[in-house]
C-alpha cells in the first residue's frame, strides 16, 4: 500500500501555520490532515504546538488550485485527431408505450484530419453492418433505406474547435454520388414503391439544411460529438438538445458531475431536464406553437463520457432521452457507443 504520509518532529518555535505554509498549506488543511491520521489522544486543535512531539504531514500534497488544474489537464478541452477511434460499435433501443420496443445494432467508422489549406477539421464518417433486433433487415423498405444511406458514404463533414458539426465538406458531392448510384439501385429495387422512396430520398439530401438537420437531430450525433467545453464545466448551465429526430431543439437545464472510473480514465455525466414552455406533443409532431403550453413538457436526457486522461480518447459515450406527458412516459431512447 502507497505511504502518502510521513512524521514530522516538530521542532522549537514551530506553528501550524510555519509547517503549514512549508508545504504549500494553510494550517486549517494541515490540522485535518493531521487529526485524520493520527490516533485520537494525538490530534491537534491550536495554533501552538507545545508539548506536541510529532505532526502527520503529506508527502504530496496539492492545492485546490493544483487539483483544479489537473482535472482540467485529464479532460479534454479541444478537438483533435486523438479525440476518437477509427471505429466504434453502437447499440440503440427505442422504447414507447404504444409500440413494441426496437433495437439496432450498427458500426460506425471515423476519420478525423485538419485540412492544411483551410484549419478546418474535416470528419470522414460511414456508418455500416445495420441490424435490428439482431438480425439483418431483410423486407424491401427497410432494405432500400440501408442502400440508399449507403450509396452515398462517405459522408464529410466540416467540424469546428469546439467539437460541433457545422456543415458538409462538399454537399455536391453528396448528391452527385446517389445520382451516379441511383441507376444500379433501381436495378435491383423495382416498382413504383422503390421509385418513390428513391425520389423522396434524392429530394431530402438535396436540401443541405435538411439534410444536415437530420444527422444533427439523431441521439447518435448529439451523443458522438459533444461540445469539448462541456468537459471543462463545473456549474449548471443551458443547453438544447432534440429529443426526436427532425424535431426542434428543447432547452434543458444541465448539471455535471466527474469522477476517476480507473487510474487511467475518467467519467463525465451530464443530467439535463427540460425547462422550456413547450408541450410533448409538439415535439412529438416537431411543430412548436406560439402559444404558452398549459401542460409544459417533462424530460429528461443524460449524456456519459468515458475519456483517456492522457491521450483524452472517447473510450465510451452512452445517452438516454426519457419523455413524459403527465407524469407518464411517451418515448425513450438509450443509446451506447463503444470502441472496436
Amino acid at each position: 500500500m502507497e505511504i502518502d504520509f510521513l512524521q514530522y518532529q516538530v521542532r522549537n518555535g514551530d506553528t501550524l501555520t510555519s509547517i503549514a505554509s512549508r508545504l504549500g498549506m494553510t494550517s486549517e488543511e494541515l490540522k485535518l490532515f493531521h487529526n485524520s491520521h493520527c490516533q485520537k489522544m494525538n490530534k491537534v486543535w491550536f495554533e501552538n504546538l507545545n508539548d506536541v512531539k510529532n505532526i502527520f504531514v503529506p508527502t504530496n500534497f496539492k492545492t485546490k488550485e493544483q487539483k483544479e488544474q489537473e482535472r482540467k489537464n485529464s479532460l479534454p478541452n479541444q478537438l483533435s485527431a486523438s479525440f476518437f477511434t477509427t471505429k466504434y460499435t453502437v447499440n440503440e433501443t427505442f422504447e414507447s408505450p404504444f409500440e413494441s420496443p426496437v433495437n439496432i445494432n450498427y458500426i460506425i467508422e471515423i476519420n478525423l484530419r485538419k485540412n492544411k489549406n483551410t484549419g478546418q477539421h474535416i470528419l470522414n464518417y460511414v456508418q455500416k453492418d445495420f441490424k435490428s433486433n439482431g438480425e439483418t433487415p431483410d423486407d424491401k423498405i427497410s432494405s432500400l433505406s440501408i442502400a440508399c444511406m449507403q450509396s452515398i458514404m462517405p459522408l464529410e463533414f466540416i467540424v469546428n474547435e469546439q467539437g460541433k458539426i457545422t456543415g458538409f465538406a462538399d454537399h455536391k458531392k453528396i448528391t452527385d454520388t446517389f445520382s451516379k448510384q441511383r441507376k444500379d439501385l433501381e436495378d435491383f429495387f423495382v416498382g413504383e414503391v422503390a421509385q418513390n422512396y428513391m425520389d423522396t430520398f434524392e429530394r431530402s439530401i438535396n436540401d443541405e439544411m435538411f439534410l444536415l438537420k437530420q444527422f444533427h437531430s439523431t441521439l447518435l450525433f448529439q451523443a458522438l460529438f459533444p461540445k469539448t467545453d462541456w468537459f471543462q464545466k463545473k456549474t449548471k448551465w443551458k443547453e438544447s438538445f432534440y429529443f426526436l429526430q427532425n424535431s426542434f431543439p428543447v432547452q434543458c437545464e444541465i448539471t455535471i458531475e466527474q469522477e476517476n472510473i480507473e487510474e487511467d480514465s475518467v467519467s463525465t455525466i451530464l443530467n439535463g431536464k427540460i425547462i422550456e414552455l413547450c408541450t410533448s406533443q409538439e415535439i412529438m409532431r416537431g411543430i412548436q406553437l406560439q402559444e404558452s403550453a398549459s401542460e409544459p413538457a417533462t424530460g429528461n436526457i443524460a449524456l456519459e463520457y468515458t475519456t483517456h486522461i492522457k491521450n483524452k480518447n472517447l473510450l465510451q459515450a452512452k445517452a438516454s432521452i426519457l419523455l413524459s406527458h403527465e407524469e407518464e412516459f411517451i418515448h425513450q431512447h438509450h443509446i451506447n457507443i463503444t470502441q472496436g
